[in-house]
């Protein structure tokens, strides 16, 4: 299994990016997906999550900022981010059920991409 998250960068508040994950290895249609975020110091938190029949769940922090998606067909799933805030900066991590579809997420259950960074600063 192998998850790679790509479209991280610097933006400056109010700004917009769009996250995505590349997934192989499994059949990813069955498969709830989601995104994670952590601050040094701090532990995960969940920011979102889609069930393979395409129902979408968000943290009340971004909800109404963030969208979630998947595209079977490229294996991939996207966390498009607008109104961005300097508190919305973090390491974001894709990633499978069982470990992401929880609150806290468990990195040890699961499938976990590496991470990629999101820094909101003007």
């Amino acid at each position: 299994v192998q998850l790679v998250e790509s479209g991280g960068g610097l933006v400056q508040p109010g700004g917009s990016l769009r996250l995505s994950c590349a997934a192989s290895g499994f059949t990813f249609s069955s498969y709830a997906m989601g995104w994670a975020r952590q601050v040094p110091g701090k532990g995960l938190e969940w920011v979102s999550g889609i069930y393979s029949d395409g129902s979408t769940y968000y943290a009340d922090s971004v909800k109404g900022r963030f969208t979630i998606s998947r595209d079977n067909a490229k294996n991939t799933v996207y966390l498009q981010m607008n109104s961005l805030k300097p508190e919305d900066t973090a390491v974001y991590y894709c990633a499978t059920d069982p470990g992401i579809m929880v609150e806290p997420p468990r990195p040890d259950f699961g499938s976990w991409g590496q991470g990629t960074q999101v820094t909101v600063s003007s």
